[in-house]
């Protein structure tokens, strides 16, 4: 299947090709435990979108020509693919980032501003971005222990990668010697605290404006995410972790910002796990649209918004789980280029200033 659009028309491929496959198969997608079954058909994206993430993030360019020729070629890229789920009630998959916080906010302004075409995202970055809103809650996860390197490793993902390649195959074993049951048994983290952003990448996400992405060495095939989680700080040094982002220095290297490799979490918002019966809970209850739509107020945002591959997410507490090469993409991955990414972030930051 090929299309042309951007991250959010292969969104509705992907949905309708896992979908299908799933159903075929007499599986459960309102399960969240449940194993997926591999798709069996290539989507090729010839890329028309703004920002057209994805293909980025397996090509190196957003570039309709070497699209449709890696196409034509029948170049095969396995991609991992999560699923998000709500009360055990399936609700969307996503390939490249799952953003809570900063990116959701974004998000759920831009909406309301279509009308402005791409700007749209600088505009409402910027107003985010002087909000400063933070959010409380409790994150818990399963490390990804059959995955190799970490997400601080120089390693990248790249054409052929070999840390892809053995990681699904360590995954594979796991699976056929021990089942699924064996994943429940396994110890998970839990994290509280107030957040400024936690994000959750398949792949890098790289863009012209950030050649990196979000997360460097993040892999496109090794079946776990990499969760990042940006705690409360200055409005100066959270200015100071997003220009990292188009530079080559270590995003990570701040003492609010943790990354974790994953290959399932959870969230729950605290106003998901305070006593809906308390007398302030009903309060928020009775103004919580107000404070919604003016977020001005001295009231706190209680909620933030889930950007899910560009669509909003209406729950805020959630359950995700890494699917290991579920779809397979018209592509090879990026080929090593250090001439062509120095020219990227050169000109990203040219833009940025």
């Amino acid at each position: 299947v090929v299309c042309v659009g951007g991250d959010g028309m292969f969104s509705e491929v992907m949905h309708g090709l896992i979908g299908r496959m799933q159903k075929d198969s007499g599986i459960d997608q309102n399960n969240p435990k449940a194993p997926l079954v591999q798709c069996n058909i290539r989507i090729g994206i010839i890329p028309a979108g703004s920002t057209d993430c994805i293909c980025y993030s397996t090509l190196g360019i957003a570039d309709p020509v070497t699209s449709a020729l890696h196409i034509i070629v029948g170049d095969c890229q396995p991609l991992d693919v999560s699923s998000v789920h709500h009360n055990n009630t399936f609700v969307k998959y996503y390939v490249s980032l799952l953003g809570y916080g900063f990116y959701g906010d974004i998000l759920k302004d831009s909406e309301k501003k279509r009308w402005m075409g791409p700007m749209r995202y600088d505009y409402s970055g910027f107003k985010t971005f002087l909000s400063h809103h933070y959010y409380e809650g409790t994150i818990s996860f399963q490390p990804a222990k059959h995955a190799l390197g970490s997400p601080r490793d120089k390693d990248r993902c790249r054409t052929g990668c070999y840390i892809c390649k053995e990681s699904g195959q360590q995954l594979a074993e796991q699976h056929k010697e021990h089942g699924l049951n064996h994943e429940e048994d396994e110890e998970w983290k839990v994290i509280k605290g107030k957040f400024l952003a936690i994000n959750a990448v398949n792949m890098s996400c790289a863009c012209p404006r950030s050649p990196k992405g979000l997360s460097p060495a993040a892999h496109l095939a090794d079946g776990s995410a990499d969760l990042i989680l940006v705690r409360k700080c200055s409005r100066f040094d959270f200015l100071r972790y997003l220009v990292r982002h188009t530079n080559h220095d270590d995003q990570f290297d701040f003492s609010f910002v943790d990354v974790y490799r994953v290959k399932s979490f959870q969230f729950t918002s605290k106003l998901s796990e305070d006593n809906e019966s308390n007398i302030t809970d009903i309060g928020k209850k009775r103004f919580g649209q107000f404070c919604r739509d003016h977020p001005v107020c001295c009231c706190n945002i209680a909620n933030s918004t889930w950007n899910c591959d560009g669509e909003t997410l209406d729950s805020s507490a959630i359950e995700v789980r890494v699917h290991c090469q579920l779809m397979k993409l018209f592509a090879r991955g990026i080929e090593e280029n250090c001439k062509d990414e120095a020219a990227y972030s050169h000109s990203s930051i040219e833009q940025l200033l």
